[in-house]
């Protein structure tokens, strides 16, 4: 079935691994723990795991938790970085699917937040302070109930968003429709994305760097509620 090329915008770059997993910054810096993966099968199906990110600073923000194969691996990274699972203050699942919140039973007390259901008489479908600099914003379409991380105040006045499947990856124009429960709503919210952030967490795949010389806002103004800095990455 023939689609409809997605918007013309910021072009995007990915950010090599040897380099590209730790942004620091303050209040907050983001630590990728694990990079998700999507790899076809032989049979038409996909093994996939979700990317695992780490935000600390005033509190120890985990964002996605991998899939419950992951769990030796996530309690072991965490150790690494002189954590466990009770230092993991507030756990942000990006949407309900097993390989991105697989492992939430590790963090049985912590604060949950997930699927634009928010505790607390927040507002659904509305941004949510997770705490300083960190807010958790809707962009449903993957699934009908997403939510991305936008940290601001990372090294050199960089803004990132840990966007679960809004985008698969940083090359994934041909392949993120044939996932996606809205596509119209995921295109508008990756639109909004590429405006707002100068580098995007996918949830299977290497971070990438947002280039951009111009903004086209294709009739849809940014959703998150902060100044737009200019790239300096």
């Amino acid at each position: 079935m023939e689609t409809e090329p997605e918007p013309s915008g910021p072009s995007a770059v990915s950010l090599a691994e040897c380099g590209g997993l730790l942004f620091p910054g303050q209040p907050y810096s983001a630590c990728v723990l694990k990079v998700g993966y999507c790899c076809p099968q032989p049979d038409g199906t996909a093994k996939a795991d979700g990317t695992i990110t780490l935000l600390t600073g005033p509190q120890n923000i985990l964002v996605d938790t991998g899939g419950p194969w992951d769990r030796d691996f996530l309690l072991r990274s965490l150790q690494e970085r002189g954590l466990s699972a009770a230092d993991i203050h507030v756990v942000v699942g990006t949407h309900g699917h097993s390989d991105h919140i697989g492992n939430l039973g590790l963090f049985p007390t912590r604060c949950w937040r997930w699927a634009l259901t928010c505790a607390g008489g927040h507002v659904r479908g509305q941004p949510v302070s997770a705490g300083g600099s960190v807010l958790i914003v809707p962009t449903p379409g993957h699934s009908g109930q997403d939510v991305s991380v936008q940290v601001t105040g990372l090294a050199g006045g960089t803004t990132l968003l840990v966007a679960g499947d809004l985008f698969e990856s940083c090359k994934d124009e041909a392949t993120w429709r044939e996932l996606s429960l809205n596509p119209a709503q995921q295109q508008l919210n990756r639109q909004r994305a590429l405006q707002a952030a100068d580098v995007i967490i996918p949830g299977h795949g290497l971070p990438f760097r947002v280039c951009r010389e111009t903004i086209e806002t294709n009739g849809a103004g940014p959703i998150f509620p902060v100044s737009l800095p200019k790239n300096k990455l």
